[in-house]
């Protein structure tokens, strides 16, 4: 079972005791600096819950799956998101 943004801000709006439109508006920012900070090449932590960051791809080379062919995949960047030690031990 997966919740949408929408089913998440209206829990969240419950549990605060505050308007879904606050909360949408919280997320959004929250949202905008993730996608900013993460940019830039910098870390977000949030302790014992979440740490957000960006990571390097070396260029490699690969293989065509349908000819075989060898092709050059560039450089690039992904994110790595890693749990942290409270969100862990509610999983467990």
């Amino acid at each position: 079972m997966a919740k949408n943004r929408s089913e998440l801000v209206a829990e969240v709006a419950g549990k605060a005791g505050t308007s879904q439109a606050a909360v949408n508006s919280v997320l959004d920012a929250l949202f905008e600096v993730f996608e900013t900070s993460v940019a830039a090449g910098e870390k977000i932590t949030i302790p014992g819950w979440l740490a957000v960051e960006r990571t390097d791809r070396a260029a490699r080379t690969g293989r065509n799956p349908q000819t075989g062919e060898t092709i050059q995949i560039p450089a690039g960047h992904s994110v790595k998101l890693t749990a942290g030690s409270k969100l862990k031990a509610a999983v467990t």
